[in-house]
Formats: C-alpha cells, structure tokens, sequence
C-alpha cells in the first residue's frame, strides 16, 4: 500500500508562486510515475505533470508549461510542484498521485491509471 499526503495549498495572488509537496510512503511499486492532477468545482479532473520516479523524465498538459514545474526528491520520498505566474483559473483542488508500470507502461494524463491518491490541498488564486 502506497499513502500520500499533500500539503503547501493555500491563497495566492494572481502572478505569484506556490510550491506544493507530496509526502510519499508505504510499499511504492518498483516502477512508478508521479503525477499532480487538479478539479475545480464542477469539472472533471485534469491531468498537470508527471515524473518518472527513476529517472526524472516529465510530461507536462499545455496548461503547465512555461508555469508550472515537477520534481521530486528520491532521498525524502516527496514529489513536488512548482507553480508560477497563477492565474484565477488555476483554483482547484491539487490532488498527487502514483501510477504503478512494473507491468508495462500506462498513459500518464489518464487519471483512471492511477491507483494510489493523496487526499488534495486546495489552491485560490485571487483576482
């Protein structure tokens, strides 16, 4: 079993920065991703980034690129966003989360692919 936990949500002003966390623990897969994904009220949830825990390779949405930056930290077994130049309709809850390829791999934008979920930080961008 794989817990997660996210912190480092909170009220940002529109242009400024943020950097969320993701506290990995429990018995993770031996190949995974982690990926960050969002919902704001009333719509689906969307994929952000994913990072390839063993070697660091990233997939970002367009919506990410430019602004938003994924990482993690092998040694603390955290997963991290780096978000910049926020916009009002960045509010969402952020939620992280592991996608378990030990059997081959998976499209990492696919929600549904993921089997492990942290309980999500919310973010407020304000106007």
């Amino acid at each position: 079993q794989v817990q997660l936990v996210e912190s480092g949500g909170g009220l940002v002003q529109v242009g400024g920065s943020l950097r969320l966390s993701c506290a990995v623990s429990g018995r993770t897969p031996s190949k995974y991703y982690g990926g960050w994904f969002r919902q704001a009220p009333g719509k689906e949830r969307e994929f952000v980034a994913a990072i390839t825990w063993s070697d660091g390779s990233t997939y970002y949405a367009d919506l990410a690129k430019g602004r938003f930056t994924i990482s993690r930290d092998n040694a603390k077994n955290t997963l991290f966003l780096q978000m910049s130049s926020l916009k009002p309709e960045d509010t969402a809850v952020y939620y992280c989360a592991v996608l378990d390829y030990s059997r081959g791999y998976r499209p990492v934008s696919v929600a549904h692919e993921y089997g492990y979920w942290g309980q999500g930080t919310q973010v407020t961008v304000s106007s």
